[in-house]
């Protein structure tokens, strides 16, 4: 389904894709989002101090 709408939007014209794009902006600050909007930013903070768990941590904590 993504392969679809990425093809619709490279179809567009410039004006409609700002259009497409100003509107998606609009719904991603809408509260619902906010939570995942909020822990994409601490998951890349992580990312920029080395605060990730390696390969390893993450197969050793799920017990598998």
């Amino acid at each position: 389904m993504a392969v679809s709408e990425a093809s619709i939007m490279e179809r567009l014209d410039q004006e409609d894709k700002e259009k497409v794009s100003y509107f998606i902006r609009l719904l991603l600050n809408k509260s619902k989002y906010q939570a995942l909007k909020k822990e994409i930013a601490e998951r890349r903070k992580e990312i920029k101090t080395g605060e990730t768990l390696s390969h390893e941590e993450i197969w050793g904590r799920l017990n598998v």
